[in-house]
């Protein structure tokens, strides 16, 4: 009796956990390309610039799918358009099983970015409408699954190497492997979400025609909307420069060694975990509280992590960052849950894609600043703008959370 009571209650969220689980292969397979790259320097003859280019072919397409698949979910429904672009990252996947040139590589890659690049977006849009008592929680599953996609991939890869099998060099067996359980995850999410989720087309939505665009920029007209917007921009800002560069801050400005600074930062993405709570706790106190509350962690332990390198040793540090990563990795699920309730209905595929993709174009942007600045003025300015970036997104949510109680 208790056993199909618990089967019963897990199977109500079988929608959920096989949307999350398209989301852990797609953040998989993107972080699978960098690991490889000595691999595939050995296997195409070909330099770091042209793999890092490639790479930064598949981040850009990824971000340009933002709002278009958005907009096609809001047309066409949210499980199409998930099962398609986990189909067709699927395909690109299972395009690098077999020997070939470094040109099909860089293929795959932009299809595979694609593919991958129509998910977050319509998931969020999904979630929302599935679990509506329970957004925030929801969301904290979808994005721990995700995260923890960029800790097994690595793994993977250590895992095949030197092996070697009929249809070429062993780090083929991961595309094809991931290949299987994509087409695997894409049947069942379609076959399940058809029958438990209520997302038909939307017959009113907006096309991308001129009008339609008009009504997606409408949104940013409301100084709320457009608040919380520069919100996520300035996050994004902040984390993804603080990410990129993190290690060598640690060794260049702490004087850690590089095996110290590696084991402190793995703390930043363990910290992900945090996700399942703040999405649960934004379900039952609001959004606003727990946007203000995770940002305002993130700001302290960051201004307090520029304040004291130098001074604090590693483990203070790594608490340090430790704490970040709590605040950082806390926000996303509440991110997401307040703008599904500030976006109308039949914009919120669109709409939810505008923003992501403003935030990660700041985010695509921070590395390159940091890393400029690291060589112009050094790492601490560089990080203290970081850190500004970050405070300024705590004030603007403070102001928000201010209004809302008005």
């Amino acid at each position: 009796m208790v056993v199909s009571k618990a089967v019963r209650r897990v199977a109500r969220f079988d929608v959920l956990l096989l949307t999350a689980g398209i989301w852990f292969l797609a953040k998989f397979l993107r972080y699978t390309f960098p690991p490889l790259f000595g691999s595939f320097r050995a296997s195409y003859g070909v330099s770091n610039a042209a793999l890092g280019t490639a790479f930064t072919g598949f981040m850009l397409v990824y971000a340009a799918m933002q709002f278009p698949s958005g907009v096609l979910a809001d047309r066409l429904g949210s499980v199409t358009v998930i099962t398609a672009g986990a189909l067709v990252a699927t395909v690109a996947s299972l395009a690098l099983v077999v020997d070939s040139p470094f040109v099909v590589l860089v293929g795959a890659m932009l299809v595979m970015g694609a593919g991958t690049g129509a998910h977050k977006t319509v998931a969020v849009r999904l979630l929302s409408r599935a679990y509506p008592a329970r957004t925030g929680r929801a969301l904290g599953v979808l994005d721990t699954f995700g995260a923890f996609g960029g800790v097994v991939a690595p793994a993977a890869v250590v895992a095949v190497t030197g092996i070697t099998f009929g249809l070429g060099a062993g780090w083929r067996l991961v595309y094809l492997a991931a290949g299987v359980v994509g087409l695997a995850l894409a049947a069942a999410f379609r076959r399940q979400a058809r029958t438990r989720v209520s997302d038909e087309p939307n017959a009113t939505a907006v096309s991308i025609g001129t009008d339609g665009v008009d009504r997606y920029v409408a949104l940013f007209r409301d100084w709320q909307f457009s608040a919380f917007a520069l919100l996520t921009v300035l996050f994004s800002f902040t984390y993804n420069g603080f990410v990129a560069f993190a290690p060598l801050y640690l060794t260049e400005e702490a004087g850690l060694t590089e095996a110290t600074a590696g084991f402190l930062y793995s703390g930043l993405f363990l910290a992900s975990l945090v996700q399942l709570v703040t999405g649960d706790l934004s379900d039952r106190v609001g959004q606003l509280p727990i946007v203000t509350a995770t940002l305002g962690l993130a700001s302290s332990a960051l201004v307090a992590f520029v304040s004291l390198t130098g001074t604090a040793g590693p483990i203070a540090l790594g608490a340090l960052l430790v704490a970040v990563g709590i605040g950082s990795h806390g926000f996303r699920p509440v991110r997401g849950a307040y703008l599904m309730a500030a976006i109308p209905d039949d914009l919120a595929g669109g709409g939810l894609g505008v923003v992501r993709t403003l935030l990660m174009a700041a985010g695509a942007v921070a590395p390159a600043v940091v890393g400029a600045l690291s060589e112009t003025v050094g790492f601490r300015p560089a990080f203290w703008l970081l850190t500004a970036s970050v405070v300024a997104a705590t004030v603007l949510a403070v102001v928000l959370w201010l209004f809302e109680s008005d």
